[in-house]
């Protein structure tokens, strides 16, 4: 059964409209200002075995099987030198790629752990989900909508664990796209292009989720780029 509830209006989610003005440059453009601390947990690639078994795969292993430089503004593509290995496998290093737009589901039990710890209204949690999911379950649907630049988002509310749920009808898995307490200790961010998750939090939540061993996880600046094109360590791929 569903953790899950359509809010009964957007004011809960005035502060993030409020915060939002940008879109697609820096992390401030998914994640209000004004926390003591930014995470960027990179969702992981993976190697398939013969039995269908998934295995992850580290964007600092990718660096390195590229002979390129792991740091926290890293992009994919600078990465493995090109494009297409956005949306498909690079041959010797992983056979999928990155998830985009969603928390990996291996992920969120571990985050879960330390964001419980660091909030005093685990009970009360607010949900966006993107209005453009077409599989999205009825219930999502018929949640309100509020508006930010570029994107508009259904507002659900329940306890932390349902972060858990998929937005989705079966067989597919979506995460919520953005979701905070309603004392607004922290917020999480996947933006539905996106192939990490940015976290806004304090110092102590922040060296926690650093901390731990399921996550490749990095500090970043507020400021810090979020494209594609935004690393400023390792080369864009020259056109061929």
């Amino acid at each position: 059964m569903s953790q899950l509830e359509a809010s009964p209006d957007t004011e809960p989610a005035g502060w993030i409209v409020a915060a939002l003005q940008t879109f697609g440059r820096t992390v401030l453009g998914l994640v209000p200002a004004g926390f003591a601390a930014y995470v960027r947990v990179f969702h992981p690639a993976y190697q398939r075995a013969d039995d269908g078994a998934l295995t992850p795969v580290s964007w600092r292993s990718i660096a390195e099987a590229n002979g390129r430089h792991a740091h926290p503004a890293m992009q994919l593509i600078p990465l493995t030198g090109e494009a297409k290995f956005i949306h498909s496998g690079q041959p010797g290093v992983y056979d999928l790629p990155p998830r985009e737009g969603s928390l990996p589901p291996e992920l969120v039990a571990p985050l879960l752990d330390v964001l419980t710890r660091h909030t005093t209204t685990s009970d009360q949690c607010w949900f966006a989900v993107w209005n453009g999911f077409g599989a999205a379950r009825a219930d999502v649907q018929s949640a309100p909508i509020f508006h930010v630049p570029t994107r508009d988002y259904h507002l659900l509310a329940g306890p932390i664990e349902a972060a858990a749920e998929t937005a989705l009808n079966p067989p597919w898995k979506q995460s919520p796209n953005l979701w905070w307490p309603d004392d607004r200790s922290w917020c999480v961010a996947t933006e539905i292009d996106l192939n990490t998750t940015y976290i806004g939090c304090d110092e102590l939540c922040s060296r926690e989720i650093l901390a731990l061993p399921e996550l490749e996880a990095e500090p970043v600046a507020p400021d810090d780029g979020i494209t594609w094109k935004s690393d400023p360590v390792n080369p864009w791929p020259e056109p061929k």
